[in-house]
This record gives structure tokens, sequence and C-alpha cells, in this order.
């Protein structure tokens, strides 16, 4: 893959430029596979009418605060394609379906529906992979574990070196080190993993510069 999306565990810390028309740093990622991109987004809190716009995320216009009214409760959100997996990327801190899944009735995973999410959680740490893989379960861990469901995706995680030594096996001591010495590649590895398992590349340029389509989801 060209691009893949390592890049963007890459920039995980990278601060957020308020003048970029696009997103570069701190993205969370969500993508569904064999489901309708624009259902998926329904899913999650889209306008119909606006999806249907296909707006370009850098000409998203995004409503503002005014004085003595609540402010919006929205975030601008791009999404794609790619292959058999429709992909979702959010800037704002955390990702949507995630704090969502679990309550929010549209976002509940069908027994024949996989989604895998890398989510940032700056509000919430820590850093967590969700993966529903299909079988009405759903299976989380925190960077630099692997999902304890011995699937294709865990397989992947330890392919990537995104599984880190646990203190049962090691002792705390070593972890600590450990984690002090290779904790920065973390995100770089996760997301490495997740695309190798996913098949997916998304185009950092095309991101930079807002050039994919864009909806405003609501906060949940």
């Amino acid at each position: 893959m060209s691009n893949g999306i390592a890049w963007i565990g890459a920039h995980s810390t990278t601060d957020k430029a308020a003048a970029q028309p696009g997103m570069l740093g701190g993205i969370s990622l969500t993508c569904a596979r064999d489901l309708d991109a624009d259902e998926f987004l329904i899913a999650l809190g889209t306008d119909p009418d606006e999806l249907a716009a296909r707006t370009l995320y850098k000409d998203l216009a995004v409503p503002v605060g005014r004085p003595g009214k609540p402010s919006p409760r929205v975030n601008p959100v791009m999404y794609g394609t790619c292959g058999d997996w429709v992909y979702v990327l959010e800037d704002w801190g955390m990702a949507t379906w995630a704090t969502g899944y679990r309550t929010v009735e549209s976002m509940r995973p069908a027994p024949d529906e996989e989604i895998v999410c890398v989510t940032m959680n700056s509000w919430s740490p820590p850093q967590r992979l969700i993966h529903a893989p299909g079988d009405g379960r759903t299976w989380q861990a925190e960077f630099g574990e692997s999902t304890g469901a011995d699937s294709a995706l865990d397989t992947a995680l330890h392919a990537a070196g995104a599984v880190f030594p646990s203190i049962g096996e090691v002792g705390e001591a070593a972890v600590v080190a450990y984690y002090e010495e290779h904790g920065p590649r973390l995100p770089v590895a996760v997301f490495t993993a997740v695309g190798n398992y996913c098949g997916l590349s998304i185009d950092q340029e095309a991101v930079q510069a807002g050039d994919l389509p864009a909806v405003l989801i609501p906060m949940v």
C-alpha cells in the first residue's frame, strides 16, 4: 500500500492547526466492512440531506456558537471507502462510534456487521482499539494490548509490534521500562496493524487538504 494508515499514528500527537483546511494530528478512525457508506453515516447521526450534498471537508460550513444560545454540539468528520470498508475520520479527540455504540441503538453493531475503531480518547485516556467482529460481541484493548479474542486482528497487532509485554509476563519494572523506551511508536504500530488487517489505505495529502467528503455528526 502506497499510503496505508500508519501516518495517522505517526501524527497522533501533532497539534491541530487552526488554519489547516483538513486533518492531520490526533485523528480517530472508525471503519465498517460491507456496509453502505450513507447508511453507516446516518447511523452515526448524520443528516441525510447534508450527506446528499457531498460537500468536501474544506468547504463544510461548521456552525458556531452565538451569544445567549447553546453552542452547536456537532463535529465535522471526513469519510471515504477503501475496498470493502467505509471509514470515518475525526480529529476532535474521540471517535463518535466509540462514545455511542453501547447506548445509541443505531450505532450498535448487528451480528453480521464488522466494525474496527481506533479512538484517541484525548478527553478520557487511554487510547483504545475496539473491534466488533460481526458475531454480536465487542472486544476492546488499550494501546499496547491485544483484544484477547485470538482473532486475525490480534495476529496483525502482534505482527506489527503493537502488543507490548504484560506485568504478568515480565514484571512491573520491566513493563515500565519497555513502555518508556517503545511507547512513542505504539500509535504507529496500532494503525499499521489495523491498516494491514483491513487492507486500508487513506491518502494523507487528500486528508490534509480536506479533499474528502465531509458531514457533521452530533456529539453523543
